[in-house]
């Protein structure tokens, strides 16, 4: 089910699903769940110790990883110069996506407190398993948290050539232009190419100095390069070789975007120059939870908890769940709304958001500037 996305940022800037600007009047309604606030909900998640940290939980998480990579690598050698390679390269992918787990909480410091041993963790875990930018992600994903789903805060909106207002046309040039047209249906698509933009940003982001450390980044980096393809083109004819890398990267693309995609798109968009919800209502509104089971916390790693990983940004994964029953129970007393859907239901949303969005531009009622003219 969908709902009018709001921003409450300025008085009368409330976006609907079909990308118009409605009337003043039903911006300036009374805000829901006003009288909530994070404190009271804080106060419950710490008396439960839900914040405290558990270093067995990702001593167990950390080998559980790395006995998953230990198990492709043996495969991979063990198999040798054959098609078959092509399950191994899909294994490596999602193993590249649970090892993303692994420096998401280090940057959180859900894992330590320690910045050392986080960042130790983390450079290893995206720059030498995954081939990402470490530091880039880092101040990346933190913009992303304090501001989710605003346009003019949220990185991750605007790095997409998906578009999640019609405002955001207009920036769009050439072949993005098509694909914001059929966005539905692409966005999903060319996720195979998710891991290759995440190289090309690593590299970007360290060349032009938005990095602490470009130097060990850089080395990490090439370290990877040449491990990686000497074993891959030593082990593998070259047609097979280029054929593994492509399978594995478009794997692990793939994983990486049905992680993120149900997080937040569809939900509450927001713009202007300031953000005027508090902590509660700009994380609670902006995200979707997957309904959990336990295949779904280990698929998602966690990340299904949405709203409590936002709310909470520094919780160990293990304690989302608990955390979700009292953010649930809180959200509901104090009626603010709380969206939770299953797996299959959260792409669809989030399908049929992106296709409304882009409805004005496949009727023609949207001009070369992304103005609309009708």
């Amino acid at each position: 089910m969908q709902s009018p996305h709001v921003d409450q940022t300025k008085p009368g800037n409330v976006t609907s699903l079909d990308g118009r600007r409605d009337t003043p009047a039903a911006a300036q309604a009374p805000r829901t769940g006003a009288s909530a606030t994070f404190s009271e909900l804080l106060k419950r998640v710490k008396a439960e110790g839900l914040l405290n940290l558990d270093p067995r939980y990702y001593a167990w998480r950390l080998t559980l990883n790395t006995t998953l990579i230990l198990a492709g690598l043996g495969a991979f050698f063990l198999i040798g110069d054959s098609w078959w390679q092509l399950p191994v390269a899909v294994w490596m992918g999602l193993c590249g996506g649970q090892s993303a787990f692994m420096w998401h909480d280090a940057g959180h410091k859900a894992m330590f407190r320690n910045k050392k041993a986080a960042s130790a963790v983390g450079y290893f875990h995206a720059n030498f398993v995954n081939g990402v930018s470490y530091g880039w992600w880092v101040n990346h994903h933190n913009r992303h948290h304090s501001n989710p789903n605003h346009l003019d805060f949220d990185p991750d909106i605007g790095r997409r050539t998906a578009i999640f207002d019609i405002k955001q046309y207009a920036t769009r040039k050439g072949t993005q232009r098509f694909v914001v047209r059929y966005q539905s249906v692409l966005f999903f698509v060319l996720l195979v190419l998710e891991s290759f933009k995440m190289h090309k940003t690593a590299v970007k982001s360290i060349a032009q100095g938005q990095t602490k450390n470009p130097v060990l980044e850089s080395v990490l980096l090439a370290l990877r390069v040449a491990i990686y393809l000497t074993a891959v083109f030593t082990l593998l004819s070259p047609v097979l070789g280029v054929v593994f890398i492509l399978v594995q990267q478009a794997a692990l693309g793939v994983y990486f975007g049905l992680i993120f995609a149900p997080n937040h798109k569809g939900m509450a968009v927001r713009d202007g120059e300031e953000e005027t919800l508090d902590w509660l209502e700009r994380q609670v509104l902006t995200s979707r939870n997957i309904r959990p089971s336990w295949f779904i916390d280990f698929l998602y790693g966690g990340l299904n908890y949405q709203v409590e990983h936002h709310l909470f940004p520094a919780m160990p994964q293990k304690n989302l769940a608990r955390a979700r029953e009292l953010t649930r129970e809180y959200c509901a007393e104090r009626g603010v709304p709380y969206h939770e859907v299953g797996f299959w239901a959260s792409y669809r949303e989030v399908a049929s958001y992106l296709h409304e969005v882009s409805a004005p531009i496949r009727r023609g009622e949207v001009d070369r500037d992304g103005r609309l003219v009708a």
